[in-house]
C-alpha cells in the first residue's frame, strides 16, 4: 500500500486519522501562514482560496521531502466573523478578546484540505460551517478561560468544540469533523479511491 503522509502539526487532525482506521506518518510543513494570509488579503483573495492554498503549500513542503509514489494530505482551517479572519490566539489575553469578539454573533469556520500524489495535486476539497456563540456572561468567560486552560490556544476559535467549548454555542451547522479542522469523510472517500482505506 502506498505511503500516507499528514502534513500537519495538528494533533486532533492526526487523532481523526488514526481513530479512522489510518496507518500514516506525520511531517510537520515549514510555512510561513501569517505571511501567506497577507498577502491574500492584500490580493483581496475569499478566505476559502486562502485556506486551499495554505493547505496546498503545507502539503507541497512536505512533498518535497517524500520519496516517490507517496501521498500527502494538507489541510487548513480558518475563521471568518463579518469580514475579519481570526487565527490561533497567542496568549489568554488574546483568547479573551477574540471570545468576546465572536460573542453573540455567528461566525463561519472553513476547512481545506489538499491531497498531493508524488508533488503533483490529484484532489482539494472545501467544507464550512457556521457556528453561533450564544451571549454568555464575562464571569463565565473568564471561568471558562480558567478551566480550558492552554487549550484555548490550539484552535483558531479559542474553543474544542468536542469538549469545554461546546459551553459556548447556541447553534452549530455543519459537519462535526469539518469544525475539528479536517473533512473526515470526503477524505476517506478520495483515499479509498486510491487504494489507501479498504473498500
Amino acid at each position: 500500500m502506498p505511503q500516507l503522509i499528514l502534513a500537519s502539526g495538528s494533533a486532533t487532525r492526526a487523532r481523526l486519522l488514526c481513530e479512522a482506521g489510518l496507518d500514516f506518518e506525520i511531517m510537520k510543513p515549514a510555512v510561513d501562514e501569517a505571511a501567506v494570509k497577507e498577502s491574500c488579503r492584500a490580493e483581496n483573495a475569499s478566505v476559502e482560496e486562502t485556506a486551499t492554498l495554505l493547505a496546498g503549500l503545507k502539503a507541497a513542503a512536505v512533498a518535497r521531502r517524500c520519496p516517490a509514489g507517496c501521498f500527502v494530505l494538507g489541510s487548513d482551517q480558518m475563521l471568518a466573523c463579518d469580514g475579519a479572519w481570526f487565527d490561533k490566539p497567542a496568549d489568554v489575553a488574546a483568547a479573551r478578546e477574540q471570545l468576546r469578539a465572536l460573542r453573540g454573533r455567528a461566525h463561519v469556520l472553513l476547512s481545506a484540505v489538499v491531497l498531493l500524489k508524488d508533488g503533483s495535486r490529484i484532489w482539494h476539497h472545501v467544507d464550512r460551517a457556521e457556528l453561533t456563540m450564544r451571549a454568555f456572561s464575562d464571569d463565565f468567560l473568564e471561568d471558562y478561560l480558567a478551566r480550558a486552560g492552554a487549550d484555548v490556544l490550539g484552535s483558531v476559535g479559542a474553543y474544542q468544540l468536542e469538549g469545554l467549548g461546546a459551553q459556548l454555542f447556541a447553534r452549530v451547522r455543519g459537519d462535526y469533523f469539518t469544525i475539528l479542522g479536517l473533512p473526515l469523510l470526503p477524505v476517506l472517500a478520495i483515499l479509498r479511491e486510491h487504494g489507501m482505506v479498504a473498500s
